[in-house]
Parts: C-alpha cells; structure tokens; sequence
C-alpha cells in the first residue's frame, strides 16, 4: 500500500500551511514527473486517497488524545460506546481535531457514515472503494465548535452501514480520536456555550437567555435509490431511469413552528462509485466526499420566539422529493450562545419575507432527451433581542439558483449534465457599534456526460467545482476577505460486463484547491494516472 492521505499531503504541502494561516508565501512542492513507474491500465494496487485540501492548522501547545471509537463495519449494526474528557488539558480548549484512520481491502461499495456523540452529530463521511490489495485513507475535521459536548461524558455512537458476503468482502476498519489542544484564558476558542439537538427528532427548546441560534443540518441525498443522484432525476413525462415529479431541483428547508425560517441549496456530493465509474474516484474523491460539511442556518431572528422557554416544532424537509419517498437524512445541531448578564434575553421576529419558489423543468423529446431545469428562491427574516449589552438586530438574506440540463439518448448509452448552483447569503448583525455584516457567495458546479460504445467501453468526463467568496465588513468598511476554488476534473474508461480483471480501466483524474485571502493562502494541485500520483503540486 502506498502512502497514506495525512503523509501525502504533509510531503506535498508543508510548506503551503505556513502560507495557509498566513505565515508568508510558500515555496512550489517538486511534483514527481511520469515515468515508466505508470502501467498502461489499472492494476490491483493503486495509490492510496488523498485530497488537495489542506490539513487541519494546528496550535503550537500541550495537547491530550481520546480514542472515541474503533471499530470493523460489516453490517448496518453501529458501533456504541462512551466517551470521556480529557485528563490533563483542562475543559477550554483553543482547537479540537478529529481524526479518522480506515482501511479497506478487496471488494466493496463506497459507504456513508456518521459518528455522534451525545446525541450530536460531529461527523458525517463516506468511504473509498478499495483495490484487492487493500487501501488506507485519514480525514481530519476541526470540530471546536463542539466543545460543549465534549466536556462531559457521552454515549458515542457510529455506524458506516456494510455488506459483507462472498462477493463484497471489503470489512471497513476505523479508527477515531479527537485531540484537544490546551490554551490559556486569551487563547481560548469563541464557542458556542450550548450545542444542542431536537428531542424526539422535532421539538427544540433553547435555554431562555440565548443571544445567538444557529442550526447546522447534515443534509445528505444517499443511501440508494435515485436521491443519491438527484440532481440527474428528470419529470414524469421524460423516459428516463430517475424519477421525481418536478424535476432535479433540492432545497433544503427549515421551519420554526410551521413558518419557513431558513433555507439552503444542498451541495451536489459525488460518491465515490458515482458516475457509473468508480475509476474516477479511486485516488482522488469528489468535493466533501470524506468531509461532509453541514449547512448553516442563521436562527438568531427567532430568538425572541425560541427563548420562552416552551419547546418549538422544528422541521427539515427537502423540496423536490417525491411525496413518501426516502433518501434524505437531515440531522440537525442547535448551537447557541448565551447572554451570562441575563436570566431572559426577550425580542421578537419582525421581518418575515418569502418569494414564490420557483422551479421549472421542461422535457423536449428527440434522438437526444433533454431537461432544462430553472429554479430558485429568495428569503429575508430579521429580529432582534434586548441583550445585556443592548438591542442587537440580526438580518439574514438568503437568495439560491439552479440551472441545468440533462440529455442522454435512448438506453442511456449517452447520459451528460451540465448544472450550476447558487447560494448567496448576507448575515448583518446591528447593535453595540457599527453594523458587521458577512455575505457569502455559493457556487457548486457539475459538467459531465457518461457514453457507452458499441465495444461495450464505458468513459465518464467530469468537472465538478465547490466554490465560495466571502466578504465581512464592519460599518461599511471591508475587514476580511476569502476565494475558495476546489475543481476536482476526471477522465475514465473501462469495459462493461466483463469480470473485474477484464476492464482494462484507464483513468486521468485530479484536484487544484486554492484558498486565498486577507489572512494568506494556500494552492495545491494532484494528478494521477491509473491509479499512479503523477503530479502534487502547490505553491501560493
């Protein structure tokens, strides 16, 4: 087995973290160049995963480590156990990363999985699909924002839901720990005070001096069934293998006792067997693949109605599903900060504005199928409350888009996407001083057509693009800035129909990230061929 995703990326990028945090501008990587060392098609051992996404930044103190599960997945049985703090590094910490070890070998699909502690979901991830020989991948998250949690002892629970027989033999062993690093009283993390979940799946209720509510949802289309692909599903009208009644548009809702308080364009995650092609994905895995990140909702407009101390109705729902159809799961936080100078933080909601959504696909029969799709919606909630510190309002806009069109020809031999998402949000927050605002520019990007030859040879061409810009600014003035670009391009052939030793696989895939802006930089590219990591590059 070849190097492992941690090593790789600290020989390919160590001197891009420095620039990273901004330290100053880091020097090129020597990219290793092709070479005989390449094989004309895929073997039964190839590179082990690895992303261009930079590692977890780490502080320079003592730090303390908690193995919070290690376990073989084999079946939809999860593991449980429990968790303890950490002795000898206090209880307020400057970060917490988690990291997750696995292994795989011989057969198997890609997997989806999750780990919670105390009931909170910190981590949602898939797996690779192994070689015979066997792979071993790590991912690391920084997951400070729990803190809370990890203060006391919990149940943990994790579960990468497997089938194991004698054709998928691929048992999945992880481990995963959480290592804290010790700060001193200036170096601690602003984190929320409370992290919260939703008692029997729907009802909230926050402590009633909460100043700041947010909700995080780890929204994922998965699990089988034509949800995982979702964004390729097509209207009734259209002769196409994945249905839904309006079309591929997904937006992911949240209410606060019935009235619609957030709203979010769900990114279009690619797994590693999507496509039809796993040889896309057997190095290099799609955008948030291994790190699936939640979407954020900005509640603090209704902390005047949560704060009563009553339980609220919380609901998630994803438009566009079919009626009583499964594929979603949406689990949801509820992190909140609290005022320590007020018993009862009071307020009220007093913007609530919704457009009409809109969504539109239209099917044109030919010798060429073809789906336009149009949709989009637009939300404004706004509120305030009478904090300690004085009235602070909070205005949230939250605007989403999608285009897209679908073709394929009859059986599916031809089968492309060409689609484009937008999620743009401005969070402004009024009161004790100049007004802050932060506005968020969104854009995930799908390009791509899988053809099957008469020869029974299956290539997919893919571009996918996970891209955001992200301007703050206080009283009118810009105090930060950020450019986020991960483009992940991917070129596979292999032979249909034919045992696994018969495919004569062919692949050209790779990743450039680059993340830039007022606090540095960091830039890093990948290339493999057949499995082989050609190039690993980076410099700002």
């Amino acid at each position: 087995m070849r190097s492992r995703i941690i090593m790789s990326m600290l020989t390919g990028a160590a001197l891009l973290l420095s620039a990273f945090i901004g330290a100053g501008p880091a020097q090129a990587a020597a990219a290793p160049s092709p070479s005989a060392d390449v094989p004309a098609e895929f073997g039964t051992d190839w590179h082990d995963p690895l992303t261009a996404a930079p590692p977890v930044a780490k502080p320079d103190a003592k730090s303390c480590q908690v193995t919070v599960a290690e376990a073989q997945f084999r079946d939809f049985t999860p593991y449980k156990g429990t968790y303890a703090p950490p002795d000898g590094c206090g209880d307020r910490w400057s970060k917490v990363v988690l990291r997750l070890d696995g292994k795989v070998k011989g057969r198997q699909f890609d997997r989806l999985g999750y780990l919670h502690v105390g009931g909170v979901e910190i981590f949602r991830t898939s797996t690779p699909e192994p070689s015979p020989d066997g792979i071993e991948w790590s991912v690391e998250k920084d997951v400070t924002r729990y803190s809370d949690t990890f203060r006391r002892g919990q149940e943990v629970e994790m579960l990468i839901g497997n089938v194991v027989d004698d054709t998928y033999t691929g048992v999945i062993d992880v481990k995963v720990t959480l290592t804290f690093y010790e700060s001193d009283e200036g170096g601690r993390a602003a984190t929320p005070d409370r992290v919260l979940t939703l008692t029997d799946g729907a009802t909230l209720t926050t402590p009633r001096n909460s100043e700041r509510i947010v909700a995080e949802v780890y929204a994922t289309g998965s699990g089988g069934g034509c949800e995982e692909y979702w964004y390729l599903t097509v209207p009734d009208a259209a002769p196409y293998s994945c249905k839904a009644d309006q079309g591929p548009y997904r937006e992911v809702q949240i209410k606060v006792d019935g009235q619609l308080a957030g709203i979010a364009t769900p990114f279009p995650t690619v797994w590693t067997g999507g496509w039809s092609n796993p040889f896309l994905w057997y190095v290099v895995p799609g955008p948030r693949a291994f790190d699936i990140k939640p979407i954020e909702y900005d509640l603090t407009p209704f902390a005047g109605i949560l704060n009563d101390g009553r339980p609220h109705h919380v609901e998630v729902s994803v438009v566009g599903v079919p009626a009583g159809q499964a594929g979603w799961s949406t689990p949801v936080n509820v992190l909140v900060w609290q005022d320590a100078r007020r018993a009862h933080v009071t307020g009220e909601l007093t913007v609530h504005k919704s457009d009409d959504l809109a969504n539109s696909s239209t099917y044109a029969p030919g010798s060429e199928h073809r789906v336009d799709t149009e949709g989009g919606h637009r939300l404004t909630v706004a509120g305030y409350v009478d904090t300690s510190h004085g009235r602070v309002t909070t205005t949230v806009n939250r605007s989403l888009a999608n285009t897209s069109a679908h073709r394929w020809t009859d059986g599916e031999n031809t089968d492309g996407l060409d689609a484009t998402w937008t999620d743009d949000e401005s969070v402004t927050v009024d009161g004790r001083g100049p007004a802050r605002t932060t506005r968020t520019h969104r854009t995930y990007a799908m390009d791509g057509t899988t053809t099957i030859g008469g020869d029974d040879r299956l290539r997919t061409v893919l571009t996918l693009g996970d891209r955001a810009a992200v301007v703050e600014t206080r009283g009118g003035r810009r105090t930060a800035w950020s450019r986020l670009d991960d483009t992940y391009t991917g070129d596979a052939t292999f032979t249909v129909n034919v045992p696994r030793d018969q495919r004569h696989a062919v692949a050209t895939t790779g990743e450039h990230y680059r993340w830039y802006g007022s606090d540095g930089c960091y830039d890093r590219s990948l290339t493999t061929v057949q499995g082989v990591l050609t190039e690993d590059r980076g410099g700002c």
